[in-house]
């Protein structure tokens, strides 16, 4: 495929705007990295490895060999080029890189860019390989070959809540996948947060907690992102010796894998949450309890966790004894740590000396145990709290380490870029990261424009300290379009064209071209993919979350989010639907019909339930009976929809969760975890649910018509009783029901389908046929 070639030969500078002393601190953070990383031999065989796992049938196709930076530069780069000499039995292609990551990204742009190839998630439709020639007959490129290199050094991934929302119930065989798809991608800089409870455990007890001490501090582990963050604590726990010793050994193989393939992991570090028994035992220690978190009546047994003052000389002895206890489990692995102090919890005082010791406690308590050791930091703070966070506490908190010692993750610059309010963070580096997905929630949504050239005018803005690229969604296996994008921004210095992109994206994800597939992604690039409206994107569906209130009063709630004409993609699923008998065999196809044909029913969900309660308000008994009943036909059809591609099922996620448990108590807990996290999420009382209730909502088969249809049905039943006899809503009434059923759900142990049925073609079809034909 020579046409994609012109996409690719341009070398791409290495570009530092940083001034001179600045970059002198970010090379000396590389090269010691550098030195912490496997030998070549190590990361090829590694290369070779994956090679192996993703397309066994040309692993002598190809051969890999680690550069030097020298061959790039001073920096990091991939070259490929044909493997001389060749046979028809022998290589054909040659990949060379300065780490196996810029390797296997190497092997993916070529495996894109010559022969056509896509690589996904499984869980959004897995990858396109048909496309890609025999061996012995792989496109060979022109002259000497090509060299791509990164314009800035990182390229970061995953937020501190993905490992629960996605990563919490997987086993290694998950886990190698996913590392897989980061090498591909060319992530080098992933967070590994995996298995930590095991190193406070230990950490603790050297403390003098008991194991007992600690049942209540740990939450379950659908929440223990929350736990850890000082949110909440013990809400679906406690933890078993089993998770404990499971998730430590796994964690040891994820760390294993990810510096085989010359990843820098990011580990966890201190940031002042402790047991409550810890003031017991050091009843001197400055120890404040913080205030409720979300919780409806602030129960102590889950709500108000307790925080060590960075002031305090125990917080840096516990914050060095983790790092060390890290260190002696795994090995030197890395010297970069996370700390997010007050995410989503406001500090006690604004003044900046305060908060300055704040930032050299936490720093000091890093580099007691890792001389080397470089903060990283998610900047969301700085946006949901903005109010504090001022110019002021900004710089006091940024500039209370050295230079070159702490890095920003500006978590949401997709949206809501803080490195343009903030003269670059004040001069200290950070990473341009997208954030995207709340929740894990299922919505066909993105920004393409600002992907594509956001990264690039912040690189080239002036006196820019921008250092990386990173991917921060609170959940993955979504929109693989807009994840496709962000990754290829690691190794782009320019701004992407999108609609010519989207052609060659189309073209590799399913494995052919199609002029309706392309004129339909034209159409989603200027609807669902270009929102500028700068709001954050829950999926707040009316049939994923209900509103809770007393429809006969003034609508209160939070509409659900919408920035495009929805007539304009139901045009796009109309065509999509059109290459049917084209695309009939690809999975990825499969799964994009059914997730627009999702999106599209959803939305007219949302009109058929406004019509309902426009009814009611108008005592339009006939018109709420037809529109309610729409409304709940609607969901039973998205139900069925969805079951027909396994990817969209309740089931697996469930099961999932059941099949890392050991003994029944785990599977019961377990389970109930996995329930109440896409459900109820937080506390309730009889009549309040959650304040979190459906924030991590699912279109789920299973979901939709187990949770999401009886809450419906009786939500209607309540209002139409209402209107028939005259009598004003019954909101409690309905909040009691919805509750006990709700606790019940979560509590459950019904079993629901893991395999796909029914023709998601056929049935797609015959939607848009009901609907809109």
């Amino acid at each position: 495929m020579s046409k994609f070639n012109s996409l690719i030969l341009v070398l791409i500078l290495f570009v530092f705007p940083l001034a001179q002393s600045e970059q002198e601190a970010i090379k000396a953070i590389i090269h010691r990295l550098d030195s912490k990383t496997s030998s070549p031999s190590i990361q090829e065989a590694a290369a070779k490895g994956l090679l192996r796992r993703l397309l066994p049938t040309h692993v002598d196709s190809f051969k890999f060999q680690i550069v030097s930076r020298d061959v790039c530069g001073g920096g990091s780069c991939f070259l490929i080029s044909n493997f001389k000499p060749s046979s028809s039995n022998g290589a054909e292609i040659l990949i060379r890189g300065t780490t196996a990551v810029e390797i296997t990204s190497g092997l993916y742009w070529y495996l894109k860019y010559w022969c056509g190839a896509h690589v996904s998630w499984d869980k959004t439709g897995g990858v396109q390989l048909a496309s890609i020639p025999k061996p012995g007959s792989l496109p060979l490129l022109e002259g000497n070959g090509v060299v791509v290199k990164r314009p800035v050094p990182w390229n970061y991934y995953q937020n501190v809540v993905t490992s629960s929302y996605s990563y919490v119930w997987w086993d290694w065989e998950r886990w190698e996948k996913e590392i897989d798809w980061m090498a591909l991608h060319g992530i080098n800089l992933p967070l590994a947060f995996t298995g930590q409870e095991s190193i406070w455990r230990s950490v603790f007890r050297d403390f003098n907690l008991t194991v007992k001490d600690l049942d209540n501090f740990f939450g379950g582990p659908a929440f223990l992102a929350w736990a850890r963050m000082g949110n909440l604590h013990g809400w679906g726990g406690p933890l078993s010796q089993n998770w404990l010793d499971q998730q430590l050994a796994l964690q040891k193989q994820i760390l294993s894998r990810m510096r085989e393939l010359g990843m820098t992991p990011v580990l966890p570090s201190f940031s002042g949450n402790v047991p409550a028994a810890l003031a017991k035992r050091f009843p001197s220690a400055d120890i404040t309890r913080l205030g409720n978190w979300n919780s409806i009546n602030a129960d102590p047994s889950t709500c108000c966790t307790y925080l060590l003052n960075p002031s305090d000389p125990l917080f840096v002895k516990i914050g060095e004894a983790f790092i060390r206890q890290q260190i002696k489990e795994y090995g030197d692995v890395t010297d970069i740590y996370n700390c997010d102090t007050f995410n989503e919890n406001t500090p006690p005082t604004n003044d900046t000396s305060y908060i300055s010791s704040l930032g050299a406690s936490v720093y000091k308590a890093m580099v007691k145990a890792d001389k080397d050791a470089v903060w990283l930091m998610q900047g969301w703070l700085f946006y949901s709290d903005s109010t504090f966070w001022k110019p002021e506490q900004m710089k006091a908190l940024l500039h209370s380490v050295p230079f070159g010692k702490m890095i920003v993750l500006d978590l949401f610059a997709d949206v809501k870029p803080i490195w343009k309010t903030s003269s670059q963070f004040y001069g200290t580096p950070y990473v341009w990261c997208m954030l995207h997905n709340f929740g894990g929630n299922i919505e066909m949504y993105g920004v393409l424009d600002a992907i594509s050239s956001g990264p690039v005018d912040a690189l080239a803005s002036e006196n820019s300290t921008m250092v990386g690229v990173g991917m921060c969604m609170e959940g993955i296996e979504h929109n693989s379009v807009v994840y496709e994008l962000m990754s290829e921004m690691a190794f782009r210095s320019k701004k992407v064209e999108v609609q010519d992109w989207l052609k060659t994206y189309s073209r590799c994800r399913y494995g052919k071209a199609d002029r309706y597939v392309e004129a339909a992604w034209n159409i989603l690039y200027h609807t669902i993919y270009n929102c500028t409206d700068g709001i954050a994107d829950h999926n707040n569906d009316f049939i994923v979350k209900l509103p809770d209130w007393d429809p006969s009063s003034s609508f209160d709630q939070k509409m659900p989010h919408l920035w495009y004409s929805t007539q304009e993609v139901i045009n796009a699923l109309q065509l999509l639907l059109k290459a049917g008998d084209n695309l009939r065999n690809s999975a990825t196809y499969r799964y994009d019909l059914v997730d627009l044909t999702r999106q599209v029913l959803g939305k007219l969900a949302n009109e058929e339930y406004l019509k309902a309660i426009s009814s009611f308000q108008r005592k339009n008994v006939a018109a709420l009976n037809h529109h309610s009943k729409r409304f709940v036909q609607l969901i039973r059809d998205i139900d069925r929809l969805l079951a027909s591609d396994s990817n969209f099922l309740l089931g697996t996620w469930l099961e999932s969760a059941k099949k890392l448990a050991t003994n029944p108590s785990e599977m019961k807990q377990y389970e109930w975890n996995a329930r109440t996290q896409v459900t109820m999420w937080y506390d309730n009382t009889e009549v309040n649910q959650s304040k979190l209730h459906d924030y991590a909502n699912k279109y789920w088969s299973g979901l939709v018509e187990g949770y999401y249809l009886p809450r419906a049905l009786t939500y209607f039943y309540y209002v139409s009783k209402s209107l028939r006899k005259n009598e004003s809503f019954h909101l409690e009434e309905w909040r009691r029901e919805w509750i006990l059923f709700s606790n019940k759900w979560q509590a459950a142990s019904e079993t629901y389908p893991v395999k796909a049925e029914g023709n998601p073609i056929a049935i797609s079809r015959a939607f848009y046929e009901k609907y809109f034909g």
